[in-house]
């Protein structure tokens, strides 16, 4: 499976974005999909997961303010980021797994997208 993510760019706090992650591969229902993020200096960290049947888990720091969902007809699952802060830039990285459980652990997700930056200003 090959992940393209998309729709990173620049916002001021408060503002919202709109993350895709778009998959090639065919049975994408049968995939959870993570987002991770890392910020300049720091580690790679989890922010969201969705399982193939569209149950949702979210790191603590985003509860509330990042939703997740996912077009199975589309090979498309969508991550929609408001009330953004600037401590919230960070390259944002979309990652499947060939399981319909969720993980948040990064070395469970077995392909990863290219990235996506979002940089929120103050």
């Amino acid at each position: 499976v090959q992940l393209q993510a998309s729709g990173g760019g620049l916002v001021q706090a408060g503002g919202s974005l709109k993350l895709s992650c778009t998959a090639d591969g065919r049975a994408f229902s049968n995939y959870a999909v993570g987002w991770f993020r890392q910020a300049p200096g720091k580690e790679r960290e989890f922010v969201a997961t969705i399982t193939g049947g569209s149950s949702t888990y979210y790191a603590d720091s985003m509860k509330g303010r990042f939703t997740l969902s996912r077009a199975n007809s589309k090979n498309t699952v969508y991550l929609q980021m408001n009330s953004l802060k600037p401590e919230d830039t960070a390259v944002y990285y979309c990652a499947a797994r060939a399981s319909t459980y969720a993980s948040v652990l990064k070395r469970d997700y077995n392909f990863w997208g290219q990235g996506t930056l979002v940089t929120v200003s103050s």
